[in-house]
């Protein structure tokens, strides 16, 4: 064993020795050689109590400003439910690609499978599936129950997004169960971080983050991603582009549009980083840390926010952060996408100053995302667009979108392409 291999292990001996509530504070003193975003135990959301002026809310605040990313521990979720779910995750992934097709989303379905996602006009190299909240939000349901409408469009009767499409039970039949039950714990971990996040020595109205706390309301997806061994098979159409960059020509960068994003990742593959301008070539890895949930800030928080939760590196930007795919190793992920409901108009808190923001409503975002995710209709909408003075048309665009679309049926992006493109703005 190298002398390298062998202080790592000797560190991870040592971390595992120290008991699980210590564990956040051991690693900041043991990490404090090296910038690196930091780790909070939110064992204190489990105890109740949580005041303004509980020191985890400050922590949450540095995190979400100085790096936009964090990574928690003590958090609650069963550390079997999060091996059921990466059990289900890969044998989902390993069904014939005939089952998968089956399930293939579509320009009037934004839940399903899929493996031609384009980011920034640039196809990933993934296989990826989108599941999430549908009305009433009640697991129990059958999909083929009316309630639910996840069985086809046409009995679906309402969210944007549109209808979750699952694997056959008869193929997994532990899938949607594990998933649905994972999918929730999850959203138990992003409520929890809300109220900390809202808080922040903020004024605001006690109920002003109910669009997000309520199950009923907020429009949250979970995506199980598969990236393959980069085999450089045609590197000029197939390449992990924005946000995902690994051995493969350079990536332009993309934040996550949401409001913040919990990911579980592979302990065994560090592979995400984050942008620090003072590392030496201008990028942090965030190393996972056992039974560590990874969080980072979405767009829609730093528009609450009036830029106050961004990495300050980057100015009026979201963290940007990149995934690096391995030539040998295949890699899975499962971020969890908070977001908010369909119809809140997301602009800057009245207490923190000139609005360096002008109104966003998320549905348009969001639809606006998918279209772009599912089809080259030109330059990816981002916040800058709703920057004050920014001139861009989405700002008149959307008023337009909220006067024509039902944000109680699925969005169908060809039938309403004259809404999405700029020329006809």
């Amino acid at each position: 064993m190298s002398q390298a291999c062998a202080t790592r292990h000797s560190c991870s001996s040592v971390v595992a020795a120290v008991s699980h509530r210590g564990r956040a504070a051991f690693l900041r003193r043991f990490s404090s050689a090296a910038r690196a975003p930091p780790v909070i135990d939110l064992s204190p959301l489990r105890d109740g109590g949580l005041s303004s002026s509980s020191p985890l809310v400050r922590e949450v605040a540095d995190a979400c400003e100085q790096w936009g990313f964090f990574q928690v521990v003590d958090h609650g979720v069963d550390e079997d439910l999060c091996a059921r779910a990466e059990e289900q995750q890969r044998a989902f992934f390993a069904l014939p690609m005939e089952v998968k097709e089956c399930m293939r989303r579509s320009a009037d379905n934004s839940r399903g499978w899929y493996n031609d996602e384009l980011t920034k006009q640039r196809r990933d190299w993934k296989e990826g599936l989108d599941f999430g909240s549908t009305p009433p939000m009640d697991w129990s349901l059958a999909d083929a129950d009316a309630r639910n409408g996840t069985l086809d469009s046409s009995s679906f009767p309402g969210t944007l997004d549109g209808y979750n499409r699952f694997p056959p039970a008869d193929l997994l039949p532990s899938f949607r169960p594990t998933m649905l039950e994972y999918y929730d714990a999850l959203a138990g971990v992003a409520t929890g971080l809300a109220r900390p996040r809202g808080d922040l020595g903020i004024c605001m109205p006690a109920d002003f983050f109910e669009p997000y706390l309520r199950r009923t309301q907020h429009t949250s997806y979970l995506r199980l991603n598969y990236y393959a061994p980069y085999t450089g098979e045609d590197p000029t159409q197939l390449c992990i582009s924005p946000h995902k960059a690994g051995w493969m020509p350079p990536p332009t960068l993309l934040r996550d549009a949401g409001f913040l994003t919990v990911l579980r990742q592979d302990v065994g593959c560090h592979s995400l980083q984050v942008r620090d301008r003072q590392a030496p070539d201008g990028w942090v890895t965030v190393r996972p840390e056992p039974a560590a949930f990874t969080i980072n800030t979405g767009d829609m928080a730093q528009i609450y926010s009036n830029n106050r939760y961004h990495a300050p590196e980057h100015l009026r930007d979201a963290p940007e952060h990149r995934v690096l795919t391995s030539p040998s190793t295949p890699r899975y992920s499962a971020p969890f996408f908070y977001n908010p409901a369909y119809t809140a108009a997301v602009q800057p808190l009245p207490s923190l100053g000139a609005p360096h923001f002008d109104r966003c409503v998320w549905g348009y975002f969001r639809a606006m995302r998918f279209a772009g995710d599912f089809a080259d209709y030109g330059e990816e909408i981002q916040i800058s667009d709703f920057a004050k003075g920014s001139g861009s048309w989405h700002v008149s665009n959307q008023s337009r979108f909220m006067a024509e679309v039902d944000f109680d049926a699925s969005f169908d992006v060809e039938a309403m392409r004259p809404l999405l493109t700029r020329s006809s703005a």
